[in-house]
């Protein structure tokens, strides 16, 4: 007899495509049918079963301090006792905006949108009004959102797919962003010399093709490159944004972006994005000025305030916490990567454990990994009750809802599932 999360799917992919509203939840690259949760506790989730696992998807993101925080979810219900939206002005998104600003020195202004696709597109809009200039960089394995001019060799749920772009954009679209390979200095000053560059955009840790880090001194490259060639440097924090560090990679690394997305951890699990910048590029945006850009739930209440309790809990023992559990849960993977064809990548928050030989520095290592045997170690971890990213180019997300016991039971339930799945 079907589960109930196989019964759900039946039903699901008669009314949505693919049985799903985002790709990488059909779980197609590990083999197996998806599970519908039904609630989340904690740094737990239970599907519709009854089956518990322990997660580290946390939805992708947002939920850095886990799954129904009390103060989150107070927060949300007192706000929707007031409204759930009103399409007009409202002093909490002041408020959150202000605490913005004040933990990230490159960004005096920002603009809400309802997603991190509608924060990038309109970075880049704004960028190319701000220069003058058309053509955008990206990376190769990068995501930033599903707009039509950079899904270009698009990491996450596109690598998940293994497909290079989409139909139905057209090559006006594609024509004016140029995609150079991560990591390589050669190739970003390459396309900055052949190009009136507009911006360059960048995850300063790549973390839609697996997490990669920048090598030493490349993002400080990238800021040296953008200044010499007129262009802009646009950070696309809305994976590492308040969660690597408190002022996000910039922060950590201490490279100054001219323009910032960000999302996921700002909504604190609803849907909240924004971009930001110096008050001089800012004030470009209407209605300032000339830079159209709207949206009927932009700073959405219940989102502004799930996003203020969020960030109110983040503060710098919050994050020496998540790096400590990043580092124990890093580490234990890499004692039992020992003398097998497997690497660790981590920074503070996010983790990830590539099927490969070689230490991955970009897409194309990426994509050279044993997805079979990765496909094979999810299911494993998943029959043992641990419930892993479902791709090999997706991070994994710690929490502040996890702890030393959880990520301990993590590892053991790995070292079981990498014995079955590299025999």
């Amino acid at each position: 007899m079907p589960s109930g999360s196989g019964r759900l799917f039946e039903r699901a992919q008669r009314v949505l495509p693919g049985g799903v509203n985002s790709p990488v939840r059909a779980m197609r690259q590990i083999g197996r049918e998806p599970i519908f949760v039904e609630r989340g506790e904690g740094c737990e989730v239970v599907d519709v079963d009854g089956n518990r696992y322990l997660d580290w998807v946390g939805s992708w993101g947002p939920l850095i301090l886990g799954h129904a925080e009390p103060s989150v979810v107070a927060a949300v219900i007192d706000a929707a006792k007031l409204g759930t939206s009103f399409g007009a002005a409202t002093g909490a998104e002041v408020v959150l905006a202000e605490e913005v600003a004040s933990r990230l020195p490159s960004v005096e202004m920002i603009r809400m949108t309802s997603s991190g696709t509608e924060a990038a597109m309109s970075a880049v809009r704004l960028a190319r009004a701000l220069t003058g200039r058309e053509v955008i960089v990206k990376f190769a394995g990068a995501y930033h959102g599903h707009s039509d001019g950079l899904l270009a060799e698009g990491g996450s749920g596109m690598a998940t797919l293994g497909v290079p772009g989409s139909p139905g954009v057209i090559a006006a679209q594609t024509a004016a962003t140029v995609v150079v390979p991560w990591n390589d200095r050669e190739a970003v000053a390459s396309a900055l010399a052949e190009h009136e560059v507009a911006a360059l955009l960048a995850e300063p840790v790549a973390a839609n093709m697996g997490v990669v880090p920048p090598e030493e001194g490349f993002l400080e490259f990238l800021r040296e490159a953008t200044i010499e060639a007129g262009a802009l440097l646009v950070f696309d924090e809305v994976i590492t944004g308040f969660r690597v560090a408190r002022g996000g990679a910039q922060e950590l690394y201490g490279v100054e972006p001219d323009l910032t997305v960000m999302g996921k951890v700002l909504g604190g699990g609803l849907p909240a994005a924004a971009y930001g910048g110096p008050r001089a590029a800012m004030e470009r945006i209407s209605p300032a000025g000339d830079v159209y850009q709207a949206g009927t739930l932009s700073g959405n209440p219940l989102a502004v305030a799930a996003g203020r309790a969020t960030l109110a809990a983040l503060d710098e023992r919050a994050y020496v916490r998540l790096g400590g559990l990043t580092d124990r849960f890093a580490a234990g993977l890499r004692a039992l990567a020992a003398d097998r064809p497997l690497q660790v990548a981590a920074v503070p928050g996010l983790v990830t454990l590539f099927f490969s030989e070689r230490p991955v520095r970009d897409f194309a290592g990426a994509g050279a990994c044993d997805l079979e045997a990765h496909a094979r170690f999810c299911r494993a971890l998943l029959a043992r009750g641990v419930y892993p990213p479902p791709a090999q180019f997706e991070a994994w997300f710690v929490s502040l809802a996890h702890d030393e016991t959880s990520v301990d039971r993590t590892l053991e339930a790995a070292a079981a599932a990498l014995d079955e799945a590299l025999a």
